[in-house]
């Protein structure tokens, strides 16, 4: 019997042993079974997060592309306006060299009023000098009929003698 009693014994503590492994185990299945739970939040909070960041990447994408379609604009939009310039810069030598133009011929047309004027004023004086060398033409030859008038008047009184 004492070696039934040293069984039982041994078999108690064995159950005892294996009740605390037994404890020992739940609770570390409890801890696991926790951490387990508390991964699966993390896993869904990361990829709750990844999918929020995917959705992010994609919107920067897109900011990405219209923001080089206007730097292409942009820099079309800079050549545009660097031809405007050109075009504008080559309109305005063109308008100085009208400008210059148009000076000269305004002194030009100034310089012929002038002559316009001199040869007016020497026209006046021929037109004059015209009139009276014609008033003189026209005495002249007054006297000329008037003594030719006489001189036959006289031819016939000395033909009458």
């Amino acid at each position: 019997m004492d070696q039934i009693k040293n069984r039982l014994q041994a078999l108690r503590i064995e159950a005892d042993e294996s009740a605390s492994k037994a404890e020992e185990y739940k609770t570390k299945l409890h801890a696991l079974e926790t951490e387990t739970t508390q991964k699966e939040q993390e896993i869904t909070s990361l990829t709750h997060k990844n999918q929020v960041l995917e959705a992010q990447v994609e919107k920067l994408e897109m900011q990405v592309k219209e923001l080089k379609e206007l730097s292409d604009s942009g820099a079309a939009a800079g050549n545009q306006a660097e031809s405007l310039q050109r075009k504008i810069q080559v309109l305005e030598e063109e308008a100085e060299e009208s400008d210059r133009t148009i000076r000269e011929l305004n002194e030009k047309l100034r310089q012929t009023d002038v002559k316009s004027g001199h040869y007016e004023r020497k026209v006046q004086a021929l037109e004059q000098s015209r009139d009276q060398w014609e008033a003189k033409y026209e005495e002249m030859a007054k006297k000329y009929n008037d003594t030719k008038q006489e001189l036959e008047t006289f031819a016939v009184e000395l033909n009458n003698i």
